[in-house]
């Protein structure tokens, strides 16, 4: 049995993978990071050899730097809700206006329970399960909030990061997912990261938005399962 990594990103820690985990546990072993504030973080040398290390959004930002630094670890890369910049630049279109990452830094000072339930309505804005999808989402985040340095940190990073100079440097075979409705990250992003990527592959999931392993999780396990094990 393979080993899988699941990184979950921002606002939202280990918790988001439930609805997807079990099935994707009967077919790999399953391991779940943290990124830092939401818990443990996984050192990048516990990672066992032979990996498919899955990202979500903020968190596929990392599986990309973990393919980069660890890449005797890191055999197959799942980039899920990805980019590799999410700001928008003079010679980046494809990215949040800042901003957006502005207004939600001042609502996480304010209230980040309010600012997170907001921030879920959005990842689903557009999806065909878009209600029950953001319902579930701010059910598996609970009580279990991260700091809201940790969150404003996320942000920093989410405004900062510009990983374009890097992706052609990724040598592992590369699968980008990415819901045809994301209205938070547009599909073009995800056209350009895998082209960008030597060894990639877009595969793209009609009616859903940026968090399609919520919204059609079995699709989304199957999507794994055969890159990974096919």
């Amino acid at each position: 049995m393979k080993d899988l990594l699941l990184i979950h990103g921002w606002g939202f820690g280990q918790r988001v993978w439930a609805p997807v985990g079990e099935q994707l546990a009967r077919r790999f072993r399953v391991h779940l990071a943290s990124l830092p504030g939401y818990g443990q973080p996984l050192a990048a040398d516990t990672i066992p050899a032979g990996s498919t290390v899955c990202g979500w959004s903020l968190g596929a930002q990392e599986a990309m730097r973990l393919a980069l630094a660890q890449p005797q670890q890191v055999a197959r890369l799942v980039l899920v809700g990805a980019t590799p910049r999410f700001v928008r630049t003079d010679d980046w279109c494809h990215g949040l206006p800042p901003d957006v990452l502005a207004a939600f830094a001042t609502a996480v000072a304010d209230d980040p329970s309010l600012a997170l339930r907001r921030f879920a309505a959005l990842v689903n804005h557009g999806d065909d399960d878009a209600l029950a999808t953001t319902r579930k989402l701010n059910s598996l985040s609970g009580s279990c909030l991260p700091s809201p340095a940790a969150l404003l940190d996320g942000l920093r990073a989410l405004r900062d990061t510009d990983l374009r100079p890097l992706i052609g440097r990724i040598v592992q075979p590369t699968l980008v997912v990415h819901g045809e409705k994301d209205e938070l990250i547009p599909v073009a992003a995800a056209r350009w990261l895998a082209d960008a990527v030597g060894h990639g592959r877009l595969a793209t999931m009609p009616g859903r938005a940026h968090a399609p392993f919520l919204s059609a999780s079995k699709l989304f396990a199957d999507l794994i399962t055969e890159f990974s094990l096919g």
